[in-house]
């Protein structure tokens, strides 16, 4: 009988008795990084481009008495591994690299990683929200210890997510909830059924479809940018060849994003992550990977979903170009 768990499993290539139900990534990512607080190692490696579930909750690391390395990376948003391997000690715990960047979609070398990782006898953290769902995931082969993701990234309800937990590292995580010892004594709490079993159909629903969307979306993400990019002095943002195919990032030097943002009104795109909508502070994943304020504020996120059809990438583009062309004048 296939259960919840196990359909939440297939997905990332993990078993049942490895998933941890959440109320999404944030408290994964929080459960992950502090129920590792009582080991005696007490140094952690992340990236300057993580997202703030994962910096903000290294930094109250640092606050107990932990050591966080926050690495660059090169202009193209990857990570340098020979920086990081410099970087891990025989005091590192644990090491937290994201596999896809929530605003430019670059991907990281996973496996790579996680060799080097598990090489100083450290456990990784993979942070998946952005992938699971939309990119082939075998947390196995990729050597990942714990991987946490939300159900709304992949058209699951909000307020559900989960933690893959390896044997390795859950012999050394603590619950951060405590009462009933639920979920095998890891996170205590009354579950959210209704959200547990919409995250397990949206997992089965994702795996069925993955392969479509992929060749669909990814056309007309090519579309969007070849159109877009050809506005005098754009750019885009991030590895053009290691990118998840449904988001992009551009440049377009001396518009304000933020005024772009307000003028198109019911078409929905960032300058910045998601969770922080419109923003008048510069990306700190841009500005990490070199950009200086001003073209981090001219920086546009556009990320296309299952639903987005051609009609609306040429809406898109028509609008986008006609608001720029008035906005650099």
């Amino acid at each position: 009988m296939k259960t919840v768990a196990w359909q939440t499993a297939k997905l990332i290539g993990a078993k049942e008795d490895e998933i941890i139900f959440t109320s999404g990534a944030t408290e994964a990512i929080n459960l992950a990084i502090k129920g590792l607080a009582n080991q005696n190692r007490k140094h952690i490696v992340t990236v300057s481009t993580e997202h703030k579930a994962v910096l903000k909750t290294c930094e109250f690391m640092e606050t107990i008495g932990f050591e966080v390395t926050y690495l660059p990376v090169a202009s193209n948003g990857i990570l340098d591994l020979d920086v990081l391997n410099k970087n891990i000690t025989d005091k590192t715990l644990l090491v937290c690299v994201m596999m896809t960047n929530n605003e430019t979609g670059v991907f990281q070398s996973i496996a790579e990683i996680a060799k080097l990782t598990h090489a100083k006898n450290a456990l990784f953290l993979c942070d998946a929200t952005q992938a699971v769902g939309k990119t082939p995931i075998d947390v196995q082969a990729l050597g990942i210890d714990l991987l946490p993701f939300s159900a709304h990234k992949f058209y699951g309800p909000k307020g559900i997510g989960a933690l893959y937990i390896s044997a390795k590292a859950k012999i050394k995580l603590v619950p951060q909830l405590h009462g009933g010892d639920h979920q095998r004594k890891l996170r205590s709490g009354t579950l959210n059924v209704p959200g547990i079993i919409g995250l397990g159909k949206a997992s089965e629903i994702a795996l069925s479809e993955m392969k479509s969307d992929q060749e669909r979306i990814s056309q007309l993400k090519d579309q969007l940018e070849k159109a877009l990019l050809q506005f005098e002095g754009s750019f885009l943002n991030g590895n053009n060849a290691e990118r998840i195919y449904n988001t992009t990032n551009i440049c377009f030097p001396g518009v304000n994003s933020e005024q772009l943002i307000l003028a198109l009104g019911n078409i929905s795109v960032s300058n910045g992550s998601s969770c922080s909508a419109v923003t008048s502070e510069p990306s700190h994943v841009l500005k990490a990977m070199g950009l200086s304020d001003e073209k981090a504020l001219s920086s546009i996120r556009f990320s296309l979903g299952k639903f987005t059809t051609s009609e609306e990438i040429d809406e898109t583009i028509e609008r986008v170009l006609s608001l720029l062309r008035q906005l650099s004048q």
